[in-house]
């Protein structure tokens, strides 16, 4: 090979690994959003019915129609005339497709320090992998020797390359992996060490719904009277509540953690960090089974937490992990009496064996029992059932997590954060509380593994009576949809639509003042 041919090629392999970087985002992004779990991704990607497989499959048979017929057309003036021509179709696709998804995933890929040593490693392999099949193929047209096969052989073959995206991701994190992980234990340690010489009073949190709702609650709570820091949004990863120790520090009365899981360890993992002295277990439902297995599994993991602690405070559905001076709800403390109003709700708080009165602008029934769950530790924590009633009416309501919204006479009840049935029919309770027109707009609910066909039927069911269902994506709207229908639904008053973009298009057009809408479990862009 010349050594100007050599420069070419390898000219074209770093600027076509750059565009085609862009290009791969979308699953970047995924592989973000699974905690880098590379396998996870990969299996995610592959499931019957995936859109961006499909988009990138799409992709790659209009590059590969474009490259051959310009190639075709322009193999008249010489192969290299040709290939420059191809290259730009090339281009053009690429930038269209880009362009026209540029929205397609609803939680941006985020440039974190991982995010951006995972890209450069994207971008050197899919280089090396670029600059070897374009030496190859300029061997293998030398070898025929045809004007035609030099036009065609040389730049179509590179038109697949989309197909092998979740490929060169999955090899990139496991390189990355190396460096990765030894770091990020490290950084764990260091605020473990922290956390084990700090004095505060440390609480976990967990369960499969409710997590961060009840760690702002009981924030807001305990602040009357002690200095709190609670672990950010969702920061729930032993990673996410490290990064909130270092930013902030630990000088503080109480300490929040929120504890996710996904995998059976994952609890022990943060409990072995945190060291937690008192323990909220919200309750446990079918949400994870996808990753879990059953929900005997979900069970056992979230125990971890309330075996771990000295003292507990659980939820209704927790009450086979009760232990000598754990407070059950329904026995110890709980929410009785609950009315429901479009400005939130009213009920009785019973806590240290008083009830109280009290009202809070926080929307929907499982609200008034996240409070009471939040009232349960305040009290353990040596609050008075006085001074608890007297801070739920200041309690803020928690964003994306049946937030109430007014726009121009319309109300907005933004549920989007995620979705478990229990928190469907509290969210599609308080929607009938409005008087005007009542829409949902939702995709389902997500990561129910065998049970996620059932319990999506039972989403629709719900939704019976509405005056109109919007039903956005593909992945697991056809369940809904069944259900609706089967439970009696209107079919007239249901649509299915590809994307949020086009339900807000319905909605602008239809919405009139004084008409409310249920975002329900917000598309996330791995289902996008």
């Amino acid at each position: 090979m010349p050594n100007e041919m050599f420069l070419i090629i390898a000219a074209y392999a770093v600027a076509l690994s750059g565009l085609l970087f862009f290009t791969a985002q979308p699953l970047l992004g995924i592989l973000q959003q699974e905690g880098y779990e590379g396998g996870a991704t990969v299996k995610w990607f592959f499931r019957r019915g995936n859109v961006l497989r499909r988009r990138y499959s799409l992709l790659a048979l209009c590059l590969v129609l474009v490259t051959a017929l310009l190639s075709l057309c322009f193999s008249f003036a010489g192969a290299e005339i040709a290939h420059l021509v191809a290259a730009v179709g090339y281009l053009g696709i690429c930038v269209l497709y880009i362009y026209s998804f540029r929205e397609a995933t609803k939680v941006p890929f985020r440039y974190t320090h991982r995010a951006i040593r995972l890209s450069v490693c994207v971008c050197i392999l899919l280089a090396a992998l670029l600059f070897g099949v374009m030496t190859g193929l300029y061997f293998a047209a030398e070898a025929v020797g045809t004007p035609v096969a030099h036009a065609l052989l040389r730049p179509v073959p590179l038109s697949l390359i989309p197909l092998l995206f979740p490929f060169l991701i999955f090899a990139a994190n496991a390189v990355m992996k190396l460096y990765e992980i030894p770091a990020n234990k490290r950084y764990c340690r260091r605020a473990q060490t922290l956390l084990r010489e700090s004095s505060c009073v440390k609480v976990g949190i967990t369960g499969s719904f409710g997590k961060t709702s009840v760690k702002h609650f009981a924030a807001q709570i305990l602040e009357d009277k002690f200095r709190v820091l609670a672990t950010p949004a969702s920061f729930n990863t032993p990673l996410g509540i490290a990064r909130c120790v270092a930013k902030i520090g630990l000088d503080c009365d109480v300490f929040l953690a929120e504890m996710g899981a996904r995998n059976t360890g994952d609890i022990t993992e943060l409990c072995d960090m945190v060291c937690p002295d008192y323990a909220i277990v919200t309750g446990v439902c079918a949400q994870h089974l996808e990753t879990f297995g059953s929900l005997d599994a979900i069970k056992r993991e979230k125990g971890v937490l309330a075996r771990r602690a000295k003292t507990v405070v659980l939820g209704a559905t927790c009450a086979e992990m009760a232990k000598e001076g754990a407070l059950l709800e329904g026995r110890d403390f709980g929410a009785e009496n609950i009315v429901l109003t479009t400005e939130g709700s009213t009920f009785d708080l019973i806590v240290g064996g008083q009830r109280l009165a009290v009202s809070t602008r926080v929307m929907g029934r499982h609200a008034a029992e996240d409070i009471a769950l939040a009232a349960a530790l305040a009290y353990s924590l040596g609050m008075t059932a006085e001074e608890i009633a007297a801070r739920i009416p200041m309690i803020r309501p928690v964003a994306h997590r049946l937030e109430k919204l007014e726009r121009g006479g319309l109300f907005i009840l933004d549920d989007s954060y995620n979705a478990n049935l229990l928190g469907v029919q509290s969210a599609v309770e308080t929607l009938r509380l409005f008087d005007g027109k009542k829409y949902v707009v939702t995709p389902g609910m997500v990561e129910l593994g065998e049970l996620e066909e059932r319990e999506n039927a039972a989403l629709g069911a719900s939704l019976v009576g509405l005056d109109a269902v919007i039903l956005v994506g593909e992945t697991l709207v056809l369940a809904v949809r069944n259900g609706y229908l089967e439970a009696g639904g209107d079919d007239s008053k249901l649509r299915v639509v590809p994307t949020l973009k086009r339900a807000q298009e319905i909605l602008a057009a239809e919405l009139r003042a004084g008409d409310c809408v249920l975002f329900l479990n917000d598309l996330p862009d791995k289902y996008a």
